[in-house]
């Protein structure tokens, strides 16, 4: 039994086979001779080597084959003959070897996993299928598991582990919530190859209790669901950054084996915060340009189609602000069997000689074993005319009985190739394809080919006759070719008549007729010419033709080899083309051709459409290009060039161009090489060594440059050593332990000759060492690996060819790479120079522990919480950078009485180094801002109320607030100034004893012990006296006073509130006789008529809004109060979100998504840090607002 073995499936039917014929005979693709020709049987098609079915479906298993005579078909089972027939669930196709388990009608397909192998066979030998392998796809369920909870701390890294159960083939896993919305990935989340979520560090908002991995199995097309996981996040304050560490893979080093031509796949995620970012390189090298590919946010390096060239080392690093990690994967590519020379089909004569050869390449190298006609070569019936040797099996003297299918296994380890070849020994008596009589036609004067295609087995001998009783052809005057045909070079009208191809073997003979007929070629007898006309005129091109009189020819004329313009002025006669009323358009080539079955010809004119002769101008234009250039004095790095002026079109010559062009290096592009005044024709030129020049000369004058004359003969310089080194030579390293040295390359010209390499040097500098040096060529980098952090070398770069060395280099500086400083400033001290500007100093770090190029320090420092308010908000991190060896900063933009912290680091080209311990420090207090608002209320004829909010920034603590007040008079003159001090803890007041109608402004601030804050106005004005009565004003002092009249003891005030007690009595005697009849007085008509919605009632219990009625079930709106006698609304919780309400995180939600949490009261809302407005728009405040 063979091992284990990989057959691509082949679609060619016989005529392909046929076509890969490589032996003494060729095989004509004629399908009557195939049909008829026996053939060894050959697999058309098969079922993969790997087959999964899927178990609730028929079981298909496919062998196709052809042969002469037809090829029967049978089977084994797992290395033993499987009888079809004595299993009712199983059937062959009819003239196929394709097997069908019928598993739909109680069959199972776990019966019939295994092993099947296919044999067609007929009498010229037996091709064998490959061992197909079938496996019945499987998805199995979830193990049941008990999850507990995940309960993680802000910052730290998690692992979701997924474990799908093991299916055929594969699941693909993915991650989705309840709602079957696939989780998003990032950075810092992300499903690794195996499956498992994995994140960097968790965030509050990774709390959530249906995280679920899913496995689809596509070949059965189901998804398995794993029960979900829950995630809780708690936060601690601060979160801890941490450096990066690996959660896959493992360890610093792990080894992986991938195949040739397969994908390689290689995972890094690292935990870390802040979230770390992956980079891969590969050891000693680049990573493979145009296969390379990063995937997963840069975690998974893809490689495609791997060869062995990729083995090695890759590392990948994961780094932060931190530090980083790394982990190396040694990478070996192995190869399972690929074909270097597949057996191919031998089609042999009796007694000829033929090899099949069979070579295959691998790692390891695969071993080659022979089958003929499916059995083991060693055990197989002997055959005289074979010998096997090795890879190649040599047949000599073959006969008849030698017709045999071998197969040629090539396999290791990995896997096998499986090949049939057919050796067919044929004897079969001539035969002439070319259908008898056939007739063929040729110009005279054109060669003539004759076909005598045919077949037989020895091969046959053609000979060829001409007429009924002529001579065997022979001589120069005719070609001979293998396939049979016969060439008549140049065929004459005597070359006319019957020949016959006669074609013999040792089994017989058969011949065959043609005719050849000779024609006239067809000509043009008379062409049009060249026509000059005026505009506006009509001009006639002729074309007459001859030709043989048995040929029907067709004329079609073209203008600028495209057709004629669909015009009426254009005029297509039997034998000329006429243009009337010619205009410029008109002008261009006009094509005659003239096409037979067997021949074309054609003829040219041009037609040149001028005006009426004017009066000739000066024309100035660009000079015509020089000519005759000519080289002489060739040195070795000099030449003389000479040529002769072109016309300059009455503009003088100013200068001539020299460009020159390199063949050898650069073909094609052509360079600038010197220019010289318009009076010289001749220059001498600087030569470069191993160059092959070309030059050519452009004029130039007022108008333009000429045209570039043709160019002069080559002349290729001499090799010599190069006379330069590179340029821009640098050593910069990329990683803490290489440098890179980099140059810019010579160009093609600079070599001087051939073997362009480059000798690169380094040494540590201020170190007693000898030169490093290694020679590269075309390349313009090299590194250094193993490389101390951040030193000084010494680097030059020198140009060598095949002729020697470039003058020896100077030398520059460059240094190592850099990495990470390691150690943090100290002694970190602040100065509170005043409330918002504080001074903060260090000290510098040591220059060796910087490990690269000192760029300068940065100070992180952000607010904590304001002393005042004893309230933390989000921490907004502030960074000032401060270039250079500096060692001190002003941090400016500070709020006052506030609580700072602050760390510094030490920054170099890779980066900033670790932070120095956070150094704590408060601001003074500070004047405060203005009161956030000032409103003026229930103005009456001798009072007014004023209410105030507290600043929005205190800066301190408040120690009173400062009201100051006057009266302005019509003519806007202010009057004697009141100031009036309020405690602290105070948010209103009631002045009284002010003027009736009297218009006050005010002037309020609020104090800390520092001084007095930004001040707010506001005007208000108290309200007329109703008896009209002029009330004298009083002067300023420590209360505004005035007379008071008291109304209640007017006589007039007394008989008009009776009158209006008297009005009201009648109107709700009226009013209730009409409730009593059960009609409706009209207010509450009105009410119901045009109730405003968008009005909201307040509830008379709690003073807050009534709520809005169902829009669904219309019901009618809650009975509310009169709004409160400020007439403002206060903003209670009309933007609260649900996390406002109950626990918020711990809300639930159904499978489609619906919230089924419930409200649970109201949590405490945290002081606002900005300002906010006093008052929310709404309705009621419209209405009820004091104007």
């Amino acid at each position: 039994m063979m091992k284990k073995m990989s057959i691509p499936t082949s679609k060619a039917s016989l005529v392909l086979f046929l076509c890969q014929i490589i032996s003494a005979l060729d095989v004509p693709l004629d399908s009557k001779l195939l049909e008829e020709l026996s053939q060894p049987p050959t697999i058309t098609q098969q079922s993969p080597k790997d087959y999964i079915v899927d178990p609730r479906e028929n079981i298909v298993i496919q062998c196709e084959a052809k042969g002469k005579p037809p090829p029967s078909f049978s089977w084994t089972r797992n290395g033993t003959h499987f009888d079809i027939d004595k299993d009712a669930q199983v059937t062959m196709k009819p003239n196929s070897g394709t097997l069908v388990v019928n598993i739909m009608n109680g069959g199972k397909a776990e019966a019939y996993e295994g092993v099947y192998q296919c044999t067609a066979r007929n009498e010229r030998g037996a091709a064998i299928s490959n061992n197909i392998v079938i496996r019945p796809s499987r998805s199995p369920l979830w193990t049941k598991e008990k999850l507990e909870p995940n309960h993680v701390r802000e910052g730290d890294s998690l692992v979701l582990h997924c474990r799908p159960p093991v299916g055929l083939p594969p699941p693909i896993i993915f991650w989705m919530d309840n709602a079957f919305q696939r989780l998003p990935q990032s950075e810092r989340v992300s499903q690794g190859l195996n499956g498992d979520l994995y994140f960097s560090n968790v965030q509050p908002e990774d709390t959530r209790e249906d995280y679920i991995c899913y496995a689809r199995f596509n070949h059965t097309q189901t998804i398995q669901q794993k029960q979900p996981i829950s995630v809780k996040v708690f936060s601690t304050k601060p979160v801890t950054e941490r450096q990066p560490v690996l959660l896959t893979p493992t360890g610093s080093t792990s080894t992986k084996v991938e195949l040739r031509g397969n994908v390689l796949l290689l995972e890094c995620i690292a935990a870390g915060l802040p979230t770390p970012v992956i980079r891969w390189i590969k050891e000693g090298g680049e990573l493979p340009a145009n296969r390379t590919f990063f995937e997963n946010f840069k975690k998974t390096l893809k490689i495609i189609d791997v060869s062995e060239a990729d083995s090695g080392n890759y590392k990948c690093i994961a780094r932060n602000t931190l530090g980083s990690v790394h982990h190396v994967i040694s990478v070996t590519v192995k190869a399972a069997p690929y074909w270097i020379t597949a057996p191919r089909n031998l089609v042999l004569s009796p007694g000829e000689d033929g090899t099949l050869i069979c070579r295959a390449n691998g790692n390891p190298k695969p071993s080659i074993s022979w089958l003929a006609n499916g059995v083991p070569i060693a055990i197989a019936p002997e055959d005289p005319s074979r010998k096997v040797d090795g890879d190649t099996i040599i047949f000599s003297q073959v006969q008849e009985r030698s017709s045999a299918v071998y197969q040629c296994n090539a396999s290791n380890e990995y896997g096998y190739l499986l090949a049939n070849a057919f050796v067919n020994v044929l004897a079969e008596p001539p035969r002439i394809l070319t259908p008898a009589n056939k007739l063929y036609q040729v110009i005279a004067d054109s060669p003539a080919l004759l076909d005598c295609a045919y077949f037989g087995s020895p091969k046959p001998e053609i000979e060829w006759f001409k007429g009924v009783k002529g001579s065997i052809l022979r001589g120069n005057e005719y070609v001979f070719h293998d396939n049979g045909t016969l060439e008549i070079p140049v065929a004459q009208k005597n070359s006319a008549g019957t020949y016959t191809c006669v074609a013999r073997n040792e089994l017989g003979k058969i011949q065959n007729e043609v005719q050849l007929e000779i024609k006239d070629p067809t000509m043009i007898i008379k062409q049009p010419e060249y026509k000059v006309i005026q505009r506006y005129g009509q001009v006639s091109f002729e074309c007459i033709i001859k030709h043989d009189s048995t040929l029907l020819p067709t004329v079609t004329w073209l203008k600028n080899n495209d057709e004629l313009p669909d015009d009426e002025r254009f005029l297509v006669g039997k034998d000329n083309l006429t243009i009337m009323n010619v205009t410029d358009k008109d002008d261009g080539t006009y094509t005659c051709i003239v096409n037979t079955t067997l021949d074309s010809v054609s003829a040219s004119a041009v037609l040149t459409v001028v005006a009426a002769p004017p009066t000739p101008a000066i024309i100035y234009a660009r000079p015509n290009p020089p000519f005759d250039l000519e080289l002489t004095g060739q040195l070795e790095r000099s030449i003389d060039l000479s040529w002769i002026p072109g016309d300059e079109n009455n503009s003088p010559i100013i200068n001539f161009v020299i460009e020159y062009e390199d063949a050898l290096h650069e073909p094609g592009v052509w360079h600038y090489q010197t220019e010289v005044p318009g009076t010289q024709t001749t220059a001498q030129l600087k030569l470069s060594p191993y160059v092959n020049y070309s030059f050519r000369v452009i004029a130039v004058n007022k108008i333009g440059r000429s045209q570039p004359s043709e160019p002069s003969e080559q002349y290729l310089t001499k090799s010599a050593s190069p006379d330069e080194n590179p340029a821009n030579v640098q050593g910069i390293g990329s990683e803490p332990d290489n440098l890179v040295i980099t140059w810019e390359p010579l160009k093609g010209f600079q070599s001087n000759g051939p073997g362009l390499q480059y000798k690169v040097s380094w040494r540590q500098k201020d170190v007693d060492d000898e030169w490093t040096s290694v020679i590269v060529a075309n390349v313009s980098k090299y590194i250094v690996s193993g490389t101390p952090t951040f030193v000084p070398y010494e680097v030059k770069v020198q140009a060598l060819n095949d002729l020697g060395y470039a003058p020896e280099p100077s030398e520059v500086i460059g240094h190592s790479g850099e990495d990470l400083p390691m150690v943090a400033p100290g002694n970190v001290q602040v100065h509170v120079i005043n409330s918002t500007l504080a001074k903060v100093h260090w000290d510098p770090v040591p220059l060796k522990t910087v490990r690269g190029h000192l760029q300068g320090y940065k100070v992180y420092y952000w607010k904590v919480q304001s002393l005042s308010r004893r309230s933390r908000r989000h921490i907004e991190k502030k960074i000032l950078t401060f270039r250079g060896n500096k060692t001190f900063g002003m941090l400016p933009g500070l709020e006052p009485y506030s609580s700072y912290k602050l760390n510094v680091r030490v920054v170099n080209g890779k980066g900033e180094g670790p932070a120095s311990p956070d150094k704590v420090f408060n601001t003074p207090e500070g004047v405060p801002s203005s009161p956030s608002f000032l409103k003026i209320t229930n103005p009456t004829l001798d009072s007014l109320t004023l209410e105030w909010g507290s600043p929005t920034h205190p800066n301190g603590v408040l120690t009173s607030y400062t009201l100051k007040f006057q009266p302005i008079n019509n003519t806007h003159e202010l009057g004697p100034l009141v100031e009036i001090k309020i405690p602290a803890n105070e948010s209103s007041l009631i002045l009284k004893n002010l003027n009736y109608s009297t218009r006050y402004k005010f002037y309020f601030n609020a104090q800390t012990s520092v001084g007095s804050g930004s001040q707010i106005t506001e005007e208000a004005v108290t309200i007329m006296d109703e008896a009209g009565i002029l009330r004298p004003a009083v002067g300023a002092g420590k209360a505004m006073a005035s007379r008071q009249v008291d109304i209640a003891t007017q006589g007039w005030f007394i008989g008009l509130m009776c009158a209006v007690a008297l009005l009201i009595l009648i109107l709700l005697i009226v009013c209730f006789i009409r409730r009593n009849k059960g009609g409706k007085y009209p207010v509450k008509e009105k009410e119901d008529a045009h109730a405003d919605p968008e009005i909201q009632p307040m509830k008379e219990d709690d003073g807050t809004f009534g709520e809005y009625s169902d829009a669904e079930d219309h019901k009618p709106l809650k009975k509310g109060s009169r709004t409160p006698s400020d007439r403002t609304v206060k903003k209670e919780d009309s933007d609260d979100s649900l996390v406002d309400y109950g626990e918020g995180v711990n809300g639930q939600f159904n499978e489609d998504g619906s919230f089924i949490g419930q409200y649970s009261g109201k949590k405490e809302k945290e002081p606002a840090e900005g300002n906010e407005s006093s008052e929310a728009p709404s309705p009621v405040n419209a209405m009820n607002s004091f104007v």
